[in-house]
């Protein structure tokens, strides 16, 4: 194991993927060792996966045939010299917009890997990184108004939503909050909690994707998410618990949702 002195400057290149592979379990000590960098580390995956959200759209793009031929030096030279400079920095921001930051706000997941399924682990990941550490205002809507909950979250995100009951697997409901999701839509977050203080969240937003269904964990580490798209709705249940009793929960709460859709 490679032992040296780690800085902030490491936890950027671990979300980058530059980080030297012989490093990282002494990385990954560091940070157990020092819980302000490994909230940092934390803060830094949630903010990476929430401007990857926000750019999404912008990412799939393809970047125009005339800026990216400025860049590579294949445009015409018709422009005066400052006029050519100007459009050389305008085009390479473009790229660097389009391209470079979705390496940078993806990390080592890469652009190509900015498939539905993905973005949606990271929108519930990202969310739950934020509100299952605030001790006071983790919710907007406590589960002492559970019937008003309910209510209120369907008419928003316009999908009919019934706040699974999961204390056979040792979680009670705290509440819930509604997230923006891509594209203007809109998103639920329930939020639960066992005798221990773990938390877990289910994130819940409206898709007419194909069925599909997975998990997802950033290799930088933190949450995993177990996601599924069925019957118009996008959900995923996010933890740091052991995979297995994150997925029976998840299993659990998704039977429960689509229970729901008929009752």
């Amino acid at each position: 194991m490679t032992h040296r002195d780690f800085t902030e400057r490491d936890i950027h290149m671990a979300l980058d993927g530059e980080l030297p592979g012989e490093e990282r379990m002494a990385y990954d000590a560091w940070l157990d060792a020092n819980p302000e960098m490994k909230a940092k580390s934390t803060r830094y995956i949630a903010d990476r996966a929430a401007m990857r959200a926000a750019v999404a759209g912008v990412m799939d793009e393809p970047v125009p045939a005339r800026l990216r031929q400025v860049v590579l030096g294949e445009a015409p030279a018709k422009a005066s010299p400052w006029r050519s400079r100007w459009w050389l920095s305008a085009a390479a921001a473009a790229m660097l917009a389009v391209g470079g930051l979705g390496g940078y706000v993806a990390g080592i997941d890469s652009i190509a890997r900015s498939e539905g399924d993905d973005q949606l682990a990271e929108q519930a990941i990202a969310a739950h990184v934020i509100y299952a550490a605030e001790k006071r205002h983790a919710v907007e809507v406590p589960a002492s108004d559970k019937d008003h909950l309910q209510t209120w979250l369907s008419n928003r995100i316009g999908l009919k939503l019934v706040a699974p009951d999961l204390a056979a697997e040792g979680f009670d409901l705290v509440g819930g909050r509604l997230l923006p999701a891509g594209d203007q839509s809109k998103a639920a977050m329930l939020l639960y909690e066992d005798a221990k203080g773990e938390r877990i969240s289910l994130y819940v937003t409206a898709d007419s994707s194909e069925t599909s269904k997975g998990t997802y964990t950033a290799e930088t580490g933190g949450p995993e998410a177990v996601y599924w798209l069925d019957k118009g709705y996008a959900c995923a249940v996010v933890g740091s618990l052991p995979p297995e009793r994150l997925s029976d929960v998840a299993k659990s709460a998704y039977g429960q949702l689509v229970a729901g859709i008929s009752s």
